[in-house]
């Protein structure tokens, strides 16, 4: 359930209204939209974006994962083996997202 308000007089302001089973969801919820806003804030004064919440490692398991076909040795399974290992920490964090 939502409120949408169009073609406002001011279009220099909005407003979010949020709502909670409690005090305690509403707080989270207040915190998650204030993170939002800040990073889209540094995003365009910076104009730079660093990927976060596994995507490096994620990156680094595609190009061993591919580095390792090019091998024919037994160092291939290590490497494979590596880069799978990577994928936990991406995975993980999918896992534990917003569970406190």
């Amino acid at each position: 359930e939502f409120i949408l308000i169009t073609d406002p007089k001011a279009r220099t302001s909005a407003s979010l209204i949020l709502r909670g089973a409690n005090d305690y969801m509403l707080d989270e919820m207040e915190r998650a939209v204030h993170d939002a806003l800040c990073v889209v804030k540094r995003v365009l004064e910076s104009n730079l974006l660093v990927p976060g919440g596994g995507a490096v490692e994620a990156a680094l398991s595609v190009y061993l994962e591919n580095f390792a076909r090019t091998l024919k040795s037994r160092e291939q399974t290590a490497i494979g083996e590596f880069s799978q290992a990577l994928l936990v920490i991406p995975k993980t964090l999918a896992v534990n997202a917003a569970k406190d």
